[in-house]
């Protein structure tokens, strides 16, 4: 099969976009080395500010951007040989009153009254860092990747400190150079500035920012003027280790408590002032934060983010290649229930235009199921082409050690290998208006049922009022990534989006508009196997509140058998062909009240001409900025024909998230699963008793619904130190 037409166009499109200035590489912010000590107080009276040149006179970005923002900020920032320091000062135009969520670390970005840096420090308007802090002092950090995205689970070590007053709050923090990287010479770098005011309904940035645009967007950063060099980080050397104690019991195979001990840690080394070795030496995840239940009413594998540390710094070079449906490799296909003992990985910029992604992993055999020790190997590329596209290249290797021969009796279900060879090139414009990607991927196995292609494109364009995207894929049906994220082979699939805004003038709304969503999927022999076809209508407010509401046209040939319910009752025919339509409405309340909601919900048809009524809500309620209530509630209701007769099926998660300080968090998560007849129960208290160094103390426990009882339970007690040079 050749790849199809969508593909080239991205190619080619690519050939007539040129490269462009920097669009706002005029707003320029000097800084200029300090002799003065700077403290972390909040309070910036330090003689190291008094010759700090300003950034101010921010641009509104929402509702509009249309000029000038009404709740004004001043930046200021410094250096000395050790440390990057920044201080913000956010002066309140009208009556203070300030909304945060919690002091948990990373919050929510909508939810809080906060300011955010970026940086590119590499100056390629593609990758970066974010700090920032919400108002009343809760951290944000991350890393930044495709030119606006922040991978929040990355964590580093820096200070800050937040005061606030009736007029204005102040934000000062310090950062380690050793915290960042950054290539060395370079005397300019990327950068801005965000601020989002909560009781206004204002999002604002340093440099002037489309709308249709994150303030995150990396295209439209000024410039950070350095007056010589940034220090020379030298030698970065990390040590992380952790102990930890455990003991836990399965009640459901009958067996007693039992008790553990464990040990390992972490290695950071910096090979380059941009480029990172990190080892891990029998790795534990047990602090690590629970996924989150959903209801499966779906006929292919659901995604679940990958949480785990070690996987997270630099892991777009990692984890986006291909579509979220099309990828060839996938972190947690890593340790999936087998314990991982060792790994190595390599990441980080070469230089201004060449980033670079080498992983190894090895886990251990596992004798109950015969499974064979493992050894995960991945390569990524990327080289900046243009302005601001890339090409990439990845390779993902899974071999099994020791793999038994034909005449031993051990089980071999397990291939021997799979391997994925791909290529892909990212396009975006100058001005982020245009995006694109095309990419193809080629698998290698034992046998010929594991060699195969996937391929894929797509081109999207994004103004002020208008939003369409063209995409296209291809998966063959001997297509295999056993260290990827593939949930479907055997098909080719078209589908496009096409969205208007109108702006309203006054008044309470902000825009409408509808947007028009089609998918349709054929098998290789290009028949058509279902279709997905929706309208929905959207309407934004001023006050941060939003809803939609949509009509959809479904048909599915079904590839498989298949439970409507996934209940175990019985399953519908392979081939039987099902078609049925639907209305539905989604509604979220302005985050500036204590008590916030959403509100959704879907009528309508469902397979074997049956009916399906879904509702969905979360509720949350805060005591700021020290308790957080939540409740998610999904209600569904099937009617079908015999066997499956009438169904109907609650999930329920609830979650008390207390902030004593903002080092100091106690989360608590239960949740209520009817589809799959589980209750699940997760306490974490975590004290940062020191910068990137933690106390875990976390309870679980599982139940069977019916009959109520314990599945299996443990308690852990872990202790990580952070020691650097």
């Amino acid at each position: 099969m050749n790849i199809n037409i969508c593909a080239i166009v991205c190619f080619l499109l690519c050939a007539h976009i040129l490269q462009a200035q920097k669009k706002n590489g005029n707003y320029r912010l000097h800084i200029k080395k300090t002799n003065f000590p700077v403290e972390i107080n909040g309070i910036g009276d330090d003689r190291a500010w008094q010759d700090a040149e300003v950034a101010k006179d921010f641009y509104r970005v929402l509702p509009m951007d249309d000029g000038l923002a009404n709740e004004q900020s001043a930046i200021k920032m410094t250096y000395d040989d050790k440390h990057l320091y920044l201080l913000a000062t956010f002066y309140n135009a009208t009556e203070a009153k300030y909304f945060v969520e919690s002091l948990r670390r990373d919050f929510s970005f909508g939810r809080n009254d906060n300011f955010l840096l970026f940086l590119d420090p590499f100056n390629n308007q593609t990758t970066g860092f974010s700090f920032g802090s919400n108002a009343y002092g809760a951290q944000w950090d991350g890393t930044m990747f495709d030119g606006s995205r922040i991978d929040l689970n990355w964590d580093s070590k820096w200070i800050s400190e937040v005061t606030r007053d009736d007029d204005k709050w102040v934000f000062e923090m310090a950062v380690p150079f050793k915290s960042i990287r950054y290539e060395a010479g370079v005397t300019e770098w990327g950068i801005n500035f965000s601020r989002l005011d909560l009781k206004s309904s204002e999002k604002s940035s340093w440099t002037p920012i489309p709308r249709q645009f994150p303030t995150a967007a990396l295209a439209y950063t000024g410039t950070l003027v350095w007056d010589a060099p940034p220090p020379a980080p030298g030698t970065n050397f990390s040590i992380i280790p952790y102990v930890l104690g455990e003991v836990n019991r399965d009640l459901e195979a009958n067996e007693d408590s039992k008790t553990n001990g464990k040990f390992g840690g972490d290695v950071k080394f910096s090979l380059t002032s941009s480029l990172n070795l990190d080892l891990t030496v029998n790795p534990d995840f047990s602090q690590v934060e629970v996924d989150r239940q959903v209801t499966n009413l779906d006929r292919f594998e659901l995604f679940f983010p990958e949480r785990r540390q070690f996987f997270l710094e630099n892991g777009d070079l990692f984890a986006n290649f291909g579509y979220e449906t099309i990828r060839p490799f996938f972190s947690r296909r890593i340790g999936l229930g087998v314990p991982i003992q060792a790994g190595a990985r390599v990441s980080g910029n070469l230089n201004e235009k060449w980033r670079m992604g080498l992983m190894d992993m090895q886990t251990a055999s596992v004798d109950e199921t015969g499974l064979p020790s493992q050894n995960f190997g991945v390569l990524s590329l990327q080289r900046k082409v243009f302005g601001r596209s890339n090409i990439g290249l990845m390779v993902v290797n899974k071999q099994s050690i020791n793999y038994p021969s034909e005449n031993d009796s051990i089980n071999q279900q397990f291939a021997k290998y799979n391997r994925n060879l791909g290529m892909e090139y990212n396009l975006a414009s100058s001005n982020n208006i245009w995006n694109g990607k095309a990419f193809i991927l080629k698998s290698l196995a034992p046998d010929e049922s594991g060699r195969g292609i996937a391929q894929g494109a797509h081109l999207q364009y994004s103004s002020r009022k208008w939003l369409w995207r063209v995409q296209q894929e291809w998966v063959s049906n001997d297509y295999t990534a056993e260290v990827g994220f593939v949930p479907r082979t055997n098909y080719v699939n078209f589908s496009g989006k096409l969205g208007h805004l109108f702006f309203a003038k006054g008044g309470p709304l902000v825009s409408h508009g509808p947007e028009l969503n089609v998918t349709w999927f054929f098998n290789e022999a290009f028949r058509e196997t279902d279709h997905l076809a929706y309208v929905l209508y959207r309407f934004d407010f001023r006050n941060r509140s939003n809803a939609f509401f949509f009509i959809s046209d479904d048909y599915v040939e079904l590839l498989d058998p298949f439970d409507p319910t996934r209940l175990g009752i019985a399953e519908l025919a392979l081939g039987t062909e099902h078609q049925w339509n639907a209305f539905g409405w989604e509604y979220q309340s302005k985050p500036q009240s204590l008590f916030t909601y959403s509100l959704g919900g879907r009528l309508g048809g469902y397979y074997q001409d049956g009916n399906r009524t879904s509702l969905t809500s979360e509720l949350g309620y805060r005591f700021q900025p020290y308790v957080s209530l939540s409740a998610n509630l999904n209600y569904n209701h099937i009617d079908l024909p015999a066997p499956w007769n009438t169904n109907e099926f609650w999930l329920i998660g609830a979650e008390a998230d207390i902030t004593f300080t903002n080092k100091i968090f106690f989360a608590n998560l239960v949740q209520y699963n009817e589809q799959t007849g589980n209750m699940n129960l997760n306490s974490r208290f975590q004290w940062r008793y020191s910068p990137a160094s933690d106390l875990f103390l976390v309870y679980t426990n599982n139940y069977f619904v019916t009959p109520f009882e314990t599945r299996n339970w443990g308690l852990t007690l872990k202790f990580t130190y952070w020691l650097n040079n």
